[in-house]
């Protein structure tokens, strides 16, 4: 009897969770973009003409005093506090403290806050401070940055940081920080596993130098015969 009881709940709570499951694997599906707008305007997401505008894509024009958010955003993106975008954005997007982005990024983004990014990122960013994936193209925040990689010419208060290596062009006051750098970094420390190219500051730190050179005060690096040199220091 204490069996055919248990298995009793049993089957009544499957009944309960199967459609509930069911409900929110339809709910995820609808999370998607409902169509696009040339045009949305508001006041904070969502509410917004088109109302409910975070769930239309918008190729044209944003405006926002607070807030927006909109799956695609290709055009033009202004908005008071912040602007996020789920998917792709493609074109410039400006906001007062923070530019989000889920996706991809191809273009210009603005702010006196952060720039993030989860997705790849082609074009500029200028702000106080950015974190996001790989980046090919411009920055400059006034504190600094922080990504997988980079590549192409940033500058920043305070530091530069790859995860991963940088191509390209680094300056900070500060810091510059990357395992693997092709190309040339300038600031008052510069740190590299492995040493392709140019490094100049007042401490110069290199693990290896396939090929290159440091010019600075102090400069070290780790493979050499002379592992710390003032001046110059380098492999060619």
């Amino acid at each position: 009897m204490n069996r055919l009881v248990k298995f009793g709940f049993a089957v009544a709570a499957l009944s309960v969770a199967v459609p509930s499951f069911a409900e929110a694997e339809i709910e995820e599906e609808e999370e998607g973009a409902v169509g696009w707008t040339p045009v949305a305007v508001g006041l904070a997401s969502p509410v917004q003409l088109p109302w409910g505008s975070h769930k239309w894509d918008v190729f044209g024009l944003n405006l926002g005093l607070i807030w927006t958010d909109a799956p695609k955003m290709y055009g033009l993106d202004f908005t008071g506090i912040a602007s996020a975008s789920r998917d792709d954005l493609k074109g410039v997007k400006f906001s007062m403290l923070c530019n989000w982005n889920s996706a991809n990024v191809y273009g210009l983004r603005a702010t006196l806050g952060g720039n993030f990014c989860w997705g790849t990122e082609y074009g500029a960013d200028i702000g106080l401070f950015a974190i996001r994936g790989p980046m090919w193209g411009f920055d400059v925040e006034f504190v600094g940055s922080y990504q997988d990689e980079f590549h192409g010419v940033q500058v920043a208060g305070l530091a530069n940081v790859s995860k991963n290596l940088s191509y390209g062009g680094n300056l900070a006051i500060g810091c510059n920080w990357a395992p693997t750098m092709y190309g040339f970094d300038l600031a008052i420390f510069n740190y590299t596993r492995e040493l392709h190219g140019c490094q100049l500051g007042i401490v110069n730190f290199a693990t290896e130098c396939p090929w290159g050179f440091q010019i600075g005060i102090i400069n070290i690096i780790m493979d050499n015969s002379w592992k710390v040199l003032p001046i110059v220091n380098g492999f060619f």
